[in-house]
């Protein structure tokens, strides 16, 4: 998303580039030292050369900027949001393993993790141009690429290695359908992506050999359809930025994955209360799941029932970044504990304390980071 005179929209750059690299060992395997407590990471997404941000989270929550990762790639540059999407920067299953994308020169890299060290164990071209989101699943990931004619591509991850799966790749509905995200679902046996431009949920069932089926598509229930993310119990949840013109009309469905590959809603566009929510993302003990509402700068909460139905925490915004901040994408520590914002507009780390009933405190911000610079992804371990 990009911020000119309070309007917030997406941007698209397209880029192409080829390269591998081998695996490296980490300082921490070398010497044995490394933090062994939590991490927050974040991509600055630079033209010239794409790194990877390291801040210590200390026990209380709040952040220490530590050292700088380079992802032998290059990003798109840009100002706020350029990449429009979510799962830029995304931790692995068991959180020992971060991947980046590199939208500047069309390329996936990934990295072990030892607390808040990184070390570069692969690096492999997206099969497209501009790729800006990934998952991954067990033995597969998969990247979803924006530029040309949108597509998704996968990859057998074994061994600290990335493999292109022969005939993975799949086109969207359209070839400037603008993709937003993607995600596998809990039990790997779906992988689902946004078209923001058609506002189409694409979901493709997963074969035996990685490959994918051909995508059975549902239409957003409400309109701005931005991201899909997937509770623990399964559920999908998708932001809604609202229709044009709204005032703070954006909004969260939920809808449950039918083992057709369909989508069927639950809750429907259900009010954040906030302007531009297009990020969400649940606490990993499947609670909650809060929205990050960067023409606001407020996040919004929702109690995930176990059916999956969505229910706003009294007052629905649940924290404040200050005026300015322009929060886009939004992580949540493993020990569901503490929520951290990427305030793309003012160059910091939001941070939230999470209560046992959902509430959030606000603990204040960490710096470091260049005010509409560029800056895309946000990881949490």
């Amino acid at each position: 998303m990009k911020n000119t005179n309070g309007v917030i929209r997406p941007l698209l750059l397209i880029a192409l580039g080829i390269s591998i690299v081998a695996p490296a060992r980490s300082f921490a395997q070398d010497t044995g030292e490394g933090d062994k407590s939590g991490a927050v990471f974040v991509m600055t997404n630079s033209v010239d050369k794409n790194e990877i941000i390291a801040f210590r989270r200390n026990d209380d929550g709040t952040l220490q900027q530590t050292r700088t990762f380079g992802t032998d790639g290059r990003g798109s540059g840009g100002n706020v949001d350029p990449l429009g999407s979510q799962g830029s920067l995304v931790l692995s299953q068991d959180r020992s393993h971060l991947f980046a994308v590199n939208a500047g020169s069309g390329e996936l890299s990934v990295f072990r993790v030892q607390g808040d060290l990184l070390s570069l164990e692969a690096k492999v071209i997206s099969g497209g141009s501009d790729p800006v989101a990934v998952t991954q699943h067990a033995d597969l990931v998969y990247v979803v690429n924006a530029g040309g004619n949108s597509n998704v591509v996968g990859f057998h991850w074994q061994y600290g290695e990335l493999t292109e799966i022969p005939n993975s790749t799949r086109f969207l509905s359209t070839s400037n359908s603008v993709p937003g995200s993607i995600a596998f679902s809990p039990d790997g046996k779906f992988v689902a992506v946004t078209e923001k431009q058609t506002s189409k949920l694409d979901v493709f069932r997963v074969q035996a050999d990685g490959t994918l089926s051909p995508a059975v598509v549902t239409p957003s229930a409400g309109p701005g359809e931005f991201a899909i993310s997937f509770a623990p119990n399964g559920a999908a949840m998708v932001s809604e930025t609202g229709p044009a013109g709204g005032v703070d009309a954006s909004a969260l469905s939920s809808y449950a994955l039918l083992a057709s590959g369909s989508l069927s809603p639950i809750t429907t566009s259900v009010p954040t209360l906030g302007a531009a929510t297009c990020w969400q993302v649940a606490t990993p003990d499947g609670r909650f799941v809060y929205t990050s509402n960067a023409g606001t700068a407020t996040v919004s909460g929702f109690s995930i029932g176990a059916n999956g139905s969505l229910t706003p925490l009294p007052g629905t915004v649940q924290g404040a970044n200050p005026s300015g901040a322009t929060n886009i994408d939004v992580t949540i520590s493993s020990n569901s504990k503490f929520l951290y914002t990427l305030n793309a507009g003012n160059g910091t780390i939001g941070i939230f304390a999470i209560h046992n009933d959902g509430a959030l405190t606000s603990l204040g911000s960490a710096d470091g980071l260049a005010a509409a610079g560029g800056f895309n992804g946000i990881a949490a371990n």
